[in-house]
């Protein structure tokens, strides 16, 4: 039984800052890739950033300078830090990782927050 837990969505107005964060828990072996993806009503989901176990680091272009994705030193919560938002940064934000259980590497999917940013 693994979960990600996450938190700190909310309402801002552009140009402000929010930090999300997601906490692994279970029965876990390791994790291997944390990252966050958003989606849009109507889009797809895409990814936003992402963090492997040796500190690698991927953005997307849109948010590339705006976002910074960190983990701890367990290894086993990933933050993203948000600052200059755009209304287009609205979405649903949902933490992933690759974690190994007892039947190997499984991808789960937190629950999801709502980010919104106002005009």
């Amino acid at each position: 039984q693994v979960q990600l837990v996450e938190s700190g969505g909310g309402l801002v107005q552009a140009g402000g800052s929010l930090r999300l964060s997601c906490a692994a828990s279970g029965s876990i072996f390791s994790i291997n890739v944390m990252g966050w993806y958003r989606q849009a009503p109507g889009k797809q989901r895409e990814l936003v950033a992402a963090i492997s176990s040796g500190g690698s680091t991927n953005y997307a272009d849109p948010v590339k300078g705006r976002f910074t994705i960190s983990r701890d030193n367990a290894e086993t919560t990933v933050y993203l830090q948000m600052n200059s938002l755009k209304p287009e940064d609205t979405a649903v934000y949902y933490c992933n990782a690759d974690i190994e259980v007892a039947a190997g590497y499984v991808a789960v999917w937190g629950q999801g927050t709502l980010v919104t940013v106002s005009s």
